[in-house]
């Protein structure tokens, strides 16, 4: 049987964990708290940022999933997230196969243009910055890294309340391109990364479908019956559209492939 660690053991993880058959794989969550792991996950308490309560976590696994998360939007908590501690997971573990949580924030475009991993990676704010130092990081030692674009599901659920509320807004012209990837597809893509004989070493992911942000909220309005967004005149970036050709073509199918599945099956 495989031996998996998940550190920084949140709720993609739990998916991820859950997703996996129980009979092929011994699962391990590591985190500070774990009394809130189901019983598939073996409990690791520790804190990443604190090499010394690592000393109990075993040296070798069959694979690492690294998806710390911030305790708050700072440049000191992404670093400490994002960069020591996974520095500090490496000087204590090793794997044969280690996958690192990205985000698609190490892109700077903002022309609605397309974007994979081929393109240039210029972030203006110091989130991206900061993941791209933890990816450096992370291939240094041989890690296959997915860029998860954003993330919804259930307890993900800021553009449903935002139509509830009637707060919703966007701007028609030109229009602000969205991407998103369901909660379960992130852990369906870490699931599919474990398991393919030979990963490449980065992946883009998020759904079939960039779509511009007043598209998404009128969608979401009708289907909630509340009213449609308020229009914005203001100047500012278009985004960027996230191409997942390489995520596809290395054989991974979208259970939630456009904003519509995802969206349709939260509201069910």
């Amino acid at each position: 049987m495989k031996r998996l660690l998940i550190a920084g053991c949140g709720d993609i993880g739990i998916r991820l964990a859950e997703s996996l058959p129980a009979d092929e794989w011994q699962v391990s969550g590591l985190r500070r708290r774990v009394e809130k792991l189901p019983t598939r996950i073996q409990p690791q308490p520790a804190n990443l940022a604190d090499p010394t309560t690592l000393q109990s976590i075993d040296r070798h696994w069959d694979a690492v999933v690294y998806q710390a998360t911030p305790d708050k939007r700072s440049p000191e908590a992404y670093r400490l997230a994002y960069v020591t501690g996974l520095q500090n997971l490496l000087a204590r573990v090793q794997a044969d196969r280690l996958l690192l949580a990205s985000s698609t924030a190490v892109y700077g475009q903002d022309d609605g243009q397309w974007v994979d991993e081929d393109s240039p990676t210029e972030p203006a704010k110091f989130n991206g910055q900061i993941l791209l130092e933890s990816e450096a990081e992370a291939m240094a030692a041989g890690a296959v890294v997915v860029r998860f674009s954003g993330i919804y599901g259930p307890g993900r659920d800021y553009l449903l309340r935002q139509v509830r509320s009637g707060q919703a807004s966007c701007r028609e012209q030109p229009a602000q391109w969205t991407n998103r990837i369901h909660a379960d597809d992130c852990a369906g893509v870490l699931a599919h990364l474990l398991n393919l004989p030979s990963p490449q070493a980065l992946y883009c992911a998020s759904d079939n479908c960039p779509s511009p942000r007043c598209e998404v909220l009128d969608w979401l309005a009708v289907k909630m019956g509340g009213n449609p967004p308020a229009r914005l005149s203001e100047a500012g970036g278009q985004g960027k559209r996230i191409a997942n050709r390489r995520l596809r073509a290395s054989g991974y199918d979208f259970r939630y492939p456009d904003f519509r599945h995802g969206y349709g099956a939260m509201l069910k």
